[in-house]
Formats: C-alpha cells, structure tokens, sequence
C-alpha cells in the first residue's frame, strides 16, 4: 500500500510538531505502507523574506514569485525546511531523502499564469524515482519546487503539487495534514465523507473557499486520475496519522463517488 502524506508548513515550523509528525510517520511505515511526503513551507518564506525587507505579494492565494523571490524558496522550502523535516524522521529511525519536484523529473510544471512570475502548475509526475527509493525503504520528502521543460524553476502551490505527485505515483490514499479538522459544511459541522460531486457542490455554493477550495480542487483532482481516497485531517491533532491509518473515521474522506455496501 502507498500513501502521500502532505504536510504544511505551519506544522512543521514548530520543532515538537515536527518531531510528533516524524514519529508518526514511522508508525505508519511500520503498518507495511510506502510513503511519500510533500510539504509546504509558507509561514517560513514569508518570514525569510520579511526579515530581507522584501514584501510578499498574494494573487488568488498564491504566492508571486520574482527572481528574487523563487532564490528564497530553493533556500527556504529546498533548504532549511526540507533538511530539518529529513533529519527529524532520521530521528524517528526514518530512511528519509530530501528531494524537490525538479530530481528526476519528478514533477514537471509550465508557467500558471505571466502576472505570478515563477509559480508553476505541474503538468507531469515522472515516479520513477519514487518507486526507487520506496521499494529500497527509503522515504522521499519532496519541498513543492518544480522544473519547466526549458530549465525554469517553478514554486508550486503544495496541495497542488502532492496532488500531481499522489496522482502519478498512483497512491492508495493521499492525507493532506491541515490546520482544520476537516471540511465544514455550510452549518459549520464537520463532513465525514465527501464525494468528487459533493466537493463541487460546497464550492459552487461558496461554503468552501479560499485555502479549503484549493484543497479540495486538488483532493478531486487527485481522485478523478485515480488516488482511492483522500483524507483532510486536523495535523496538530493528538496521533492523528496513527489513528488515519488505523483506520479511524476522523476529519474528511473524500472518494470518487457514494461508497458501495
């Protein structure tokens, strides 16, 4: 079984989440999964930039990226945020492999949009070195950095890019850890399955928006080029990788379509 656990930043800017996140991860590993980390790193490049005197700019949530800016992010999200979740699951007794999008061809991106500089929407997951590393026991940890066909480097919004990743590695379940319990409803309770439909409608309605509407595009993405499920989990939540892969009914599944009995 093989599994995409996507991590955001703000979680593993606190080092006692970090390590509890690195922990659990290899709980899951010793439950006979293969597994693939994504993770963002948001609240760390805005910091980094801020303390440099240079403002961070957002369109439609997503980061525009100058020259400048995309330097920040091979040192930050490539660097010190990618080495620091490495070593933590070393610590954890975890064979992990710091990577970003661009190793291997992993994930292949084109410009978004010429108004948001270097930001990149993946267009193609090459997972061959994943099912390289996995199948020798070792754990990629990939920072949402990806190559263009003529050697650009593109930042890439991290739900989008563990979707594009869970999607081509053809993962049985993709976790995106969050700093919400899972999706609400427009009554502000919780949803504890969802389908490709379902997520649709809650974004028509605009009961989901902003960073939960980025989610779930990616989630039904993920689902509709062929991930079994995806769950959307609170990840400061006590053990909740240990209680997802044992199966527990926490946060939000969401499937192709209404479960079968």
């Amino acid at each position: 079984m093989k599994a995409l656990i996507k991590i955001g930043g703000s979680l593993l800017d606190d080092p006692a989440a970090r390590h509890e996140i690195a922990r659990q991860i290899a709980q899951v590993i010793d439950l006979d999964w293969q597994v693939t980390v994504v993770h963002g790193g948001g609240k760390q490049m805005t910091r980094f930039l801020e303390e440099r005197g240079i403002a961070s700019n957002f369109v439609r949530g997503l980061r525009v990226t100058t020259e400048e800016t995309i330097d920040a992010v091979l040192k930050v999200l490539a660097g010190t945020v990618n080495t620091q979740l490495v070593s933590a699951l070393g610590q954890a007794g975890v064979k992990a492999v710091g990577l970003t999008g661009i190793d291997s061809g992993l994930a292949r991106a084109e410009q978004l949009d010429p108004g948001l500089g270097y930001v990149g929407r993946v267009v193609s997951s090459d997972s061959e070195i994943l099912r390289t590393l996995t199948g020798a026991g070792y754990v990629p940890v990939v920072a949402c950095v990806a190559g263009g066909a003529n050697g650009e480097i593109f930042n890439v919004n991290a739900d989008s890019m563990a979707a594009a990743v869970a999607s081509g590695w053809y993962v049985d379940r993709l976790v995106f850890l969050t700093d919400v319990g899972g999706v609400l409803g427009a009554d502000k309770s919780p949803i504890p399955e969802l389908t490709i439909n379902g997520c649709n409608g809650l974004i028509a309605a605009g009961v989901a928006t902003g960073g939960m509407q980025a989610k779930l595009n990616a989630a039904t993405d993920a689902v509709e080029r062929g991930v079994r499920e995806v769950r959307i989990v609170k990840g400061s939540d006590a053990g909740i990788l240990t209680r997802v892969f044992g199966n527990e009914e926490t946060g939000t599944r969401i499937v192709a379509g209404e479960r079968r009995t």
